[in-house]
């Protein structure tokens, strides 16, 4: 990856629906360039797909949390798997230090989150999560 992929793909950050013409123009390059670059991108897997980000307010009736998560001994995949399979389960990090996985939560009621949090701690090799609500946000 070079500079033109990376100024590329902050151009598809910063909105994934600017048309290849527009992209062209931006980055000062053929309209060629611009398909060849992505389609090496996608191929590569670097760019996994497009999306619609919704600002925090279109969906601020539901409840966000964060779950730090320590797994007990090397069942670190199993509970990978486990946890993938869960809707409520919006993103799934894995990390170093204390805390073994980080888990984005979502959930429509704190009633509704109560009950996913207590599902996950049910899951076999977790020993131990710590959970923290998101109240606001300051940027995206």
């Amino acid at each position: 990856m070079d500079d033109l992929d990376r100024r590329l793909i902050a151009l598809l950050r910063a909105d994934a629906r600017t048309t290849v013409m527009a992209l062209a123009k931006d980055l000062g390059v053929a309209r060629g360039t611009v398909q060849n670059r992505l389609a090496k991108l996608e191929a590569d897997g670097t760019i996994a797909g497009y999306t619609v980000r919704l600002k925090p307010q279109t969906d601020m009736h539901r409840i966000t949390g964060v779950m730090t998560i320590a797994v007990e001994g090397n069942h670190l995949e199993k509970v990978v798997r486990t946890l993938r399979g869960d809707p409520a389960v919006e993103a799934l990090h894995s990390t170093n230090g204390r805390w073994d996985l980080v888990a984005m939560l979502r959930a429509d009621s704190l009633e509704a989150l109560d009950q996913v949090i207590n599902h996950i701690r049910s899951v076999e090799s977790i020993a131990r999560t710590e959970t923290s609500l998101l109240l606001s946000t300051y940027k995206m």
